[in-house]
């Protein structure tokens, strides 16, 4: 297992229940694929320098992960299948 950072951006106009459902599905992703949570940080709302998908701004989160370098390539497909999350990024912390 490897350490990796994930930070998504989830769409600006969920409600609070949305999002935090939205959040719940990425968790089980991560789970599902053997991997777990470390921490988990919610950085808020914060606005774009430029427009993704006509959006001014974004919901931001963190998570710390330990997770096989196998399923990184199924979490990357399923953030690129839901249309609520706009950006994420992956990065292996143990460099």
């Amino acid at each position: 297992m490897r350490d990796y950072e994930l930070v998504i951006i989830v769409t600006p106009e969920f409600e609070e229940e949305a999002t935090a459902e939205i959040v719940e599905k990425v968790k089980s992703w991560i789970t599902d694929t053997g991997g777990s949570i470390e921490s988990f940080e919610e950085w808020g709302r914060q606005k774009f320098s430029y427009l993704i998908d006509k959006h001014k701004e974004g919901q931001y989160f963190l998570f710390n992960l330990k997770l096989e370098p196998s399923a990184v390539a199924t979490l990357e497909h399923n953030f690129r299948l839901q249309e609520s999350i706009l950006r994420f990024l992956i990065i292996n912390r143990d460099d």
